[in-house]
Protein backbone atom coordinates (compact mmCIF):
# COMPACT_ATOMS: atom_id res chain seq x y z
CA UNK A 1 0.00 0.00 0.00
CA UNK A 2 1.42 3.28 -0.95
CA UNK A 3 2.51 6.13 1.63
CA UNK A 4 -0.19 8.49 1.15
CA UNK A 5 -2.80 6.07 1.26
CA UNK A 6 -2.31 5.96 4.98
CA UNK A 7 -3.86 9.75 5.40
CA UNK A 8 -6.73 9.05 3.54
CA UNK A 9 -8.94 8.07 6.98
CA UNK A 10 -7.23 11.23 9.21
CA UNK A 11 -8.30 13.45 6.09
CA UNK A 12 -11.65 11.66 5.61
CA UNK A 13 -12.15 12.60 9.67
CA UNK A 14 -11.07 15.93 9.35
CA UNK A 15 -13.28 16.53 6.29
CA UNK A 16 -16.28 15.52 8.02
CA UNK A 17 -15.27 17.82 11.17
CA UNK A 18 -15.13 20.97 9.22
CA UNK A 19 -18.36 20.02 7.57
CA UNK A 20 -19.58 19.60 10.61
CA UNK A 21 -17.94 22.53 11.76
CA UNK A 22 -19.27 24.79 9.64
CA UNK A 23 -22.88 23.86 9.52
CA UNK A 24 -23.06 24.60 12.84
CA UNK A 25 -21.76 27.87 12.08
CA UNK A 26 -24.31 28.73 9.48
CA UNK A 27 -26.95 27.36 11.51
CA UNK A 28 -26.66 29.54 14.06
CA UNK A 29 -26.06 32.76 11.69
CA UNK A 30 -29.33 31.75 8.91
CA UNK A 31 -31.25 28.91 11.65
CA UNK A 32 -31.06 25.35 12.04
CA UNK A 33 -33.98 24.74 9.23
CA UNK A 34 -32.70 27.40 6.69
CA UNK A 35 -29.25 25.33 6.70
CA UNK A 36 -30.88 22.36 6.05
CA UNK A 37 -32.53 23.68 3.23
CA UNK A 38 -29.49 25.19 2.22
CA UNK A 39 -27.69 21.50 2.34
CA UNK A 40 -30.78 19.74 0.25
CA UNK A 41 -30.83 22.22 -2.22
CA UNK A 42 -27.31 22.38 -3.00
CA UNK A 43 -27.10 18.26 -2.82
CA UNK A 44 -30.11 18.91 -5.04
CA UNK A 45 -28.22 21.06 -7.52
CA UNK A 46 -25.34 18.91 -7.20
CA UNK A 47 -27.44 15.67 -8.61
CA UNK A 48 -28.78 17.54 -11.86
CA UNK A 49 -25.71 18.80 -12.28
CA UNK A 50 -23.86 15.48 -12.34
CA UNK A 51 -26.43 14.12 -14.92
CA UNK A 52 -25.59 17.37 -17.18
CA UNK A 53 -21.73 17.02 -16.36
CA UNK A 54 -22.20 13.01 -17.32
CA UNK A 55 -23.49 13.74 -20.87
CA UNK A 56 -20.95 16.79 -21.67
CA UNK A 57 -18.01 14.70 -20.72
CA UNK A 58 -19.67 11.78 -22.74
CA UNK A 59 -20.19 14.03 -26.01
CA UNK A 60 -16.91 15.56 -26.22
CA UNK A 61 -14.94 12.57 -25.51
CA UNK A 62 -17.18 11.26 -28.60
CA UNK A 63 -16.50 14.09 -30.54
CA UNK A 64 -12.86 13.83 -29.89
CA UNK A 65 -12.92 9.81 -30.80
CA UNK A 66 -14.49 10.59 -34.46
CA UNK A 67 -12.20 13.39 -35.35
CA UNK A 68 -9.30 11.46 -34.28
CA UNK A 69 -8.32 13.59 -32.10
CA UNK A 70 -6.09 12.73 -28.37
CA UNK A 71 -9.49 12.27 -25.94
CA UNK A 72 -7.03 12.85 -22.70
CA UNK A 73 -8.39 16.61 -22.36
CA UNK A 74 -11.91 15.57 -22.56
CA UNK A 75 -11.63 13.01 -20.18
CA UNK A 76 -9.63 15.00 -17.63
CA UNK A 77 -12.34 17.86 -18.35
CA UNK A 78 -15.26 15.60 -18.08
CA UNK A 79 -13.55 14.09 -14.83
CA UNK A 80 -13.25 17.08 -12.78
CA UNK A 81 -16.49 18.41 -13.65
CA UNK A 82 -18.46 15.10 -13.00
CA UNK A 83 -16.31 15.21 -9.54
CA UNK A 84 -17.43 18.87 -9.00
CA UNK A 85 -20.45 18.03 -9.75
CA UNK A 86 -20.65 14.78 -7.19
CA UNK A 87 -19.01 16.64 -4.56
CA UNK A 88 -22.45 19.42 -4.81
CA UNK A 89 -24.89 16.46 -5.15
CA UNK A 90 -23.31 14.90 -1.43
CA UNK A 91 -24.63 16.54 1.26
CA UNK A 92 -22.38 19.21 3.15
CA UNK A 93 -21.58 22.95 2.73
CA UNK A 94 -17.80 22.58 2.26
CA UNK A 95 -17.89 19.90 -0.16
CA UNK A 96 -20.69 21.61 -2.07
CA UNK A 97 -18.61 24.85 -1.99
CA UNK A 98 -15.27 22.84 -3.47
CA UNK A 99 -17.89 21.25 -5.94
CA UNK A 100 -18.55 24.20 -7.32
CA UNK A 101 -15.15 25.25 -7.32
CA UNK A 102 -14.30 22.67 -9.51
CA UNK A 103 -17.06 24.22 -11.90
CA UNK A 104 -15.83 27.29 -12.39
CA UNK A 105 -13.69 27.49 -16.02
CA UNK A 106 -10.71 28.70 -14.87
CA UNK A 107 -10.00 26.45 -11.92
CA UNK A 108 -11.75 23.44 -13.86
CA UNK A 109 -8.97 24.16 -16.04
CA UNK A 110 -6.18 24.49 -13.49
CA UNK A 111 -7.65 21.18 -11.95
CA UNK A 112 -7.92 19.30 -15.58
CA UNK A 113 -3.78 20.07 -15.82
CA UNK A 114 -3.28 18.67 -12.46
CA UNK A 115 -5.37 15.35 -13.22
CA UNK A 116 -3.12 15.31 -16.86
CA UNK A 117 0.04 15.53 -15.19
CA UNK A 118 -0.56 13.27 -12.32
CA UNK A 119 -1.83 10.75 -15.30
CA UNK A 120 1.21 11.51 -17.32
CA UNK A 121 3.18 10.46 -14.56
CA UNK A 122 1.08 7.05 -14.08
CA UNK A 123 1.49 5.83 -17.44
CA UNK A 124 4.12 5.32 -19.93
CA UNK A 125 5.17 7.68 -22.57
CA UNK A 126 3.46 5.61 -25.19
CA UNK A 127 0.20 5.79 -23.50
CA UNK A 128 0.27 9.46 -22.03
CA UNK A 129 1.46 10.37 -25.98
CA UNK A 130 -1.98 8.60 -27.49
CA UNK A 131 -3.79 10.18 -24.52
CA UNK A 132 -2.91 13.77 -24.55
CA UNK A 133 -1.12 13.81 -28.31
CA UNK A 134 2.51 14.75 -28.56
CA UNK A 135 4.10 15.87 -25.82
CA UNK A 136 6.82 19.05 -25.75
CA UNK A 137 10.10 18.54 -24.56
CA UNK A 138 12.88 21.16 -24.07
CA UNK A 139 16.49 20.46 -25.40
CA UNK A 140 19.14 22.25 -23.97
CA UNK A 141 22.73 21.96 -25.85
CA UNK A 142 25.70 21.58 -23.44
CA UNK A 143 27.22 19.05 -21.15
CA UNK A 144 24.36 16.72 -19.71
CA UNK A 145 26.11 16.50 -16.50
CA UNK A 146 25.61 19.80 -15.43
CA UNK A 147 23.09 20.95 -12.96
CA UNK A 148 21.53 23.54 -14.65
CA UNK A 149 20.27 24.27 -18.07
CA UNK A 150 22.36 26.77 -20.14
CA UNK A 151 20.26 29.23 -21.55
CA UNK A 152 19.06 29.40 -24.83
CA UNK A 153 21.24 30.29 -27.68
CA UNK A 154 20.14 32.05 -30.70
CA UNK A 155 20.92 30.18 -34.47
CA UNK A 156 21.92 32.19 -37.22
CA UNK A 157 20.75 29.37 -39.96
CA UNK A 158 18.05 27.10 -40.50
CA UNK A 159 17.37 25.08 -36.99
CA UNK A 160 18.44 21.59 -36.99
CA UNK A 161 16.42 18.79 -35.80
CA UNK A 162 17.63 16.78 -32.31
CA UNK A 163 16.76 13.28 -32.79
CA UNK A 164 15.90 12.34 -28.83
CA UNK A 165 13.15 10.39 -26.71
CA UNK A 166 11.83 10.98 -23.44
CA UNK A 167 13.68 9.44 -20.75
CA UNK A 168 11.16 8.44 -17.74
CA UNK A 169 13.32 8.17 -13.91
CA UNK A 170 12.64 4.94 -12.04
CA UNK A 171 11.64 2.84 -15.12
Amino acid sequence: MRRSWRFVPLGLLAGLVAEVAVFVLVGRAIGFGSAVLVVFAVSLLGLLLLRREGMRAWRGFRVSVESQQPPGRQLTDGLVGLVGALLLAVPGLVSGLVGVALLVPPLRRLAGAGVQRAAERRVSSMVAGDLFGPRRVRVYRGDPQSSAPPPPQPTTGPATAIEGEIVEPGR
